[in-house]
């Protein structure tokens, strides 16, 4: 029996492979744009207000900032606490673009020793959380050329 793929968050980021895309939004009176995605009011203090509209964020940026997580999160973060905690890289990513920073996962098996700020990346889907009925999907951070 398959697994049903469900995002961890809904509407945050849409596609598979070569067309996966985080979502945010961009404000049509400051063009501020916003992720995770705005659906009320624009975040910007000295705008006017404008309506939001979804829009899809660059798929590379570079490395802002980076850090190594060794430890267990809380909940509502969901681990076996029967298996070994795996540490992993978390990327902070600049879209030049959008003039945003994103947090997010490096794929698996990429550790900070294989990191650098300014080091180009790019966002790819990834698996957060799998149960015996349901994949649990995000986002994760790959170096640009490397294949996993």
């Amino acid at each position: 029996m398959s697994r049903t793929r469900t995002p961890a968050v809904v509407g945050w980021f849409t596609g598979e492979a070569g067309d996966f895309r985080l979502l945010g939004t961009r404000c049509a009176a400051c063009s501020a744009v916003f992720f995770p995605r705005e659906d009320v009011d624009c975040r910007n203090p000295e705008c006017p207000g404008g309506d939001l509209d979804e829009v899809a964020l660059s798929r590379r940026g570079r490395i802002w900032s980076y850090t190594d997580c060794r430890y267990r999160p809380p909940s509502p973060y969901v681990s076996d606490p029967e298996l070994p905690w795996e540490p992993y890289a978390l990327i902070a990513v600049e879209l030049e673009s959008e003039r945003i920073v994103v947090l997010g996962q490096a794929v698996p098996g990429i550790t900070v020793t294989d990191l650098a700020v300014g080091m180009a990346v790019e966002v790819v889907p990834g698996v957060l959380h799998e149960d015996t009925e349901t994949t649990w999907t995000t986002w994760h951070w790959r170096p640009t050329g490397v294949t996993a």
